[in-house]
């Protein structure tokens, strides 16, 4: 079961490549010519649920276990799993990357991260990156945009009205249609400013009684810091995905700024290995700047990820804007092998809008 429907053209093109048995060729002849940079972006690990009664955001799930172990099993054989400060430090020395290098990335920091994620992780000595929000971590809320989208699943309300957004539409009864309505109000709630969106959030909590700040999901809730520590002894890096996950390109800049430097500060606090990578939340080409490039580089990061489809020809000119390849539930074995061998062919096309994660992703299909 997928959370997204059959794949498209590139999907079929990618087992089509898978079966005939040439990839793992013509990976290597790609690798005498391009020596890029790969770096996958997930969310969440888990079993797939059934839509029909799952409370949350379905297309934040990236993969189910037995197909993410399978990947990194892949990644293991065909290619040279690296930790992404072992690339910072590849970059400080001037050196060249080795052929088909590839990065395991996280986004937000969700729990099945650490029960389901990194015990294969582990087991198989692939290595990770963990871009967490810090401050869902402090306070073990739910995450903000996966939160709005269970209240429009589950409230009483028989209408959603968000003049922010010049929405005023009635909520039907079934469940697949409300997370239609749902997808919609992420995808245009990108244009409000960060405090705005907070603000949005906030008043539906109010208004149909559904408060963030005393839920504790078992379905949507951030590791812990002990179990962040728990990983990092493991062998797992972190980094920040900034503090409450706010798009920092549309904060003020004095709050940005805080922003990036409590989520290091906190890191740090947290953790033995001091932080050196961001990753900034959505990470469309509407969530980060120049100014947020500064802040990150003045703030002691040494290289950051955006959420921007694509693989890095030279990382070095980009360390601060790092492309990734983003991984998703309908991904089956053949379009996974073949995204990372072909990437500029089998992964999702840039388009000039950003994601929270998968569901109004930058990458979309």
């Amino acid at each position: 079961m997928s959370t997204r429907g059959a794949p498209g053209i590139r999907g079929r093109l990618g087992e089509l490549c898978y079966s005939s048995g040439l990839l793992h060729s013509l990976q290597r002849v790609r690798a005498w010519w391009q020596r890029d940079l790969r770096i996958l972006a997930y969310h969440r690990v888990m079993p797939l649920p059934d839509p029909s009664t799952y409370e949350f955001d379905l297309e934040l799930i990236s993969t189910p276990p037995a197909e993410f172990r399978e990947q990194m099993m892949r990644i293991k054989r065909y290619f040279r799993p690296m930790r992404l400060t072992d690339v910072v430090a590849a970059l400080d020395a001037g050196e060249a990357l080795p052929p088909d290098t590839v990065a395991v990335t996280f986004d937000d920091g969700y729990d099945d991260n650490y029960r389901i994620a990194a015990p294969i992780l582990d087991e198989l000595g692939v290595p990770a990156t963990f871009f967490v929000s810090t401050g869902h971590l402090d306070s073990g809320r739910p995450y903000a945009y996966d939160w709005l989208v269970h209240m429009i699943l589950l409230t009483a309300s028989q209408r959603l009205v968000l003049p922010e957004l010049g929405i005023d539409v009635p909520l039907p009864r079934e469940r697949a249609l409300r997370r239609r309505i749902a997808g919609n109000v992420l995808l245009r709630m990108k244009w409000l400013d960060a405090f705005g969106q907070t603000a949005m959030i906030e008043r539906l909590e109010a208004e149909w009684n559904m408060p963030s700040a005393s839920a504790r999901p078992v379905d949507c809730r951030p590791m812990t810091w002990a179990q962040a520590r728990e990983m990092e002894a493991a062998g797992l890096e972190f980094g920040s995905h900034g503090v409450h996950h706010r798009m920092l390109a549309r904060l003020p800049v004095d709050d940005m700024e805080r922003e990036v430097r409590e989520s290091k500060a906190t890191l740090d606090r947290e953790l033995r290995n001091p932080a050196v990578l961001m990753s900034y939340p959505v990470g469309g080409d509407r969530a980060y700047n120049d100014a947020v490039i500064a802040a990150t580089r003045n703030a002691g990061f040494q290289l950051a990820c955006s959420y921007i489809c694509g693989t890095n020809a030279e990382p070095s000119e980009n360390r601060y804007a790092l492309h990734r390849l983003p991984v998703e539930s309908n991904m089956g074995p053949g379009w996974f092998a073949a995204m990372l061998a072909l990437p500029q062919l089998m992964s999702y096309p840039t388009a000039p809008h950003q994601s929270t994660g998968p569901t109004v992703q930058t990458c979309s299909p």
